[in-house]
């Protein structure tokens, strides 16, 4: 037998049929309960910002995978440094040396704030990451007490699920201890409203009260991802790290979701807080669709580790670390931090005046291209619409484009898209919105 030659290609059964019956046959419950619509939707092939279905109809994707597609499906960039690393060297474990994850771990660190020693540890995802900057920062301080926010989302990990406040994420097994939750400082539904000091009270009187007094850290999202679209104010994160390093803790900030220019403002969400973090968790939109994850955080820290082996088998790989590169050199030369701004300006825009023609939407609210719709069932009591939300976003679909419904209700329709949005999606997406109401509110 020769070895090394190409094999015939294996046959894949697209159809509808075919595909439902492997999955609900061989999948474990656990990886089959996360699907949102109430029958399969099935995606064949995806280009930038559109998506095709096994039957080749279009779609705007407006959730990019859960915010994995940055750049665009398929973007030509990416592919071209994905196919030319994997016809080179498809792995190298971090055991040897190879020069790909090297020169993403400097472009990385070379978008945090001047001034500091930066270093890079990749994962393979998301949860990962936060599974290592939890030890990280238990490891350095010494201490073990961690805060974290109510609606956080952070991970489905056994470490991870710990820090999440969201109780469909956290599994009926007794957690990690340690960990206090605190209310989100959240302007339309939070426990004191928009008023921000008692949400800074209630950090001191938690580390006074559920805590030891000395902390490991504080984790929080600059911007709640699957709690709604939640932006912490810039205010509250500076006021938190104060607190929270008073008590010798680290600051964690997960830019797992609003990070690599999401925002339009700024690259990373955290800089509009003036705050610099201790360790910044990143994933998803940094390898477009390619695992990919890392904890940026200082040397100091980071070494507080040296003593131990800790690796992830696909952590540094070089071909995601190539896809990584070709996602931040595309967001640099095609604008997509300004595009984020207007497109998603635009897009809020239009859905103020959808707002004001639909007494069941609550609020409108997000930065660049993290935007949310809050649907109520009466504005004054904010009864969340769950049912009437279920409806509308199975509507959606109907209507050619592909939303989230997030929340602790489930009653926020989330828009995560590629940062290739164009203002000329933004009319068709505007209309489908309006179709979808018109349609499921009859």
């Amino acid at each position: 037998m020769d070895f090394g030659q190409s094999l015939p290609p294996l046959e894949t059964d697209w159809s509808t049929e075919g595909i439902v019956a492997r999955r609900d046959r061989y999948y474990a419950a656990s990886q089959r309960r996360f699907v949102p619509y109430t029958t399969p939707l099935i995606f064949r092939r995806g280009h930038m910002q559109h998506l095709w279905d096994e039957n080749d109809r279009r779609y705007t994707d407006l959730l990019g995978m859960n915010l994995c597609i940055s750049v665009g499906h398929a973007h030509p960039t990416v592919v071209a440094a994905v196919q030319a690393q994997v016809a080179q060297l498809t792995h190298c474990t971090t055991m040897f040396y190879h020069p790909t994850p090297a020169h993403l771990a400097e472009e990385l660190t070379q978008t945090m704030p001047a001034g500091h020693e930066w270093v890079v540890h990749f994962t393979n995802s998301g949860a990962e990451a936060i599974d290592l900057a939890l030890l990280m920062a238990r490891s350095y301080t010494g201490a073990i007490d961690m805060l974290s926010l109510r609606t956080s989302y952070h991970g489905a990990t056994f470490g991870a699920q710990a820090l999440t406040g969201i109780a469909g994420f956290r599994h009926n097994v007794p957690q990690l201890g340690g960990v206090a939750f605190l209310p989100e400082p959240n302007a339309y539904r939070g426990l004191f409203g928009q008023e921000l000091q008692p949400y800074l009270d209630e950090v001191e009187r938690a580390i006074e009260t559920s805590t030891s007094g000395r902390l490991a850290g504080m984790i929080l999202e600059t911007v709640q991802g699957y709690g709604g679209i939640v932006e912490m104010p810039p205010a509250y994160i500076a006021g938190a790290a104060e607190r929270v390093r008073a008590a010798g803790g680290l600051m964690i900030i997960d830019e797992v979701q609003s990070g690599f220019a999401r925002t339009g403002d700024n690259f990373w969400a955290f800089e509009a807080s003036g705050v610099v973090p201790d360790i910044v968790v990143m994933a998803k939109g940094i390898g477009n669709g390619i695992p990919l994850g890392a904890v940026v955080t200082h040397r100091r820290i980071a070494e507080c580790m040296a003593d131990k082996f800790l690796f992830h088998t696909y952590g540094a790989n070089p071909v995601a670390c190539a896809a990584g590169r070709a996602v931040l050199q595309v967001i640099r030369e095609e604008g997509l931090q300004a595009n984020a701004k207007a497109v998603g300006a635009a897009l809020k825009s239009g859905l103020l005046e959808l707002q004001a023609r639909h007494p069941i939407i609550g609020d409108v609210r997000g930065l660049g291209l993290m935007m949310a719709v809050e649907l109520v069932k009466d504005r004054k009591t904010k009864a969340p619409a769950t049912e009437e939300t279920a409806a509308i976003f199975e509507e959606t679909r109907r209507q050619g484009i592909v939303v989230s419904k997030s929340g602790p209700h489930r009653s926020i329709l989330r828009m995560v898209p590629p940062l290739c949005l164009s203002m000329e999606d933004v009319p068709t997406v505007l209309e489908a919105f309006e179709q979808s109401f018109a349609v499921a509110l009859a």
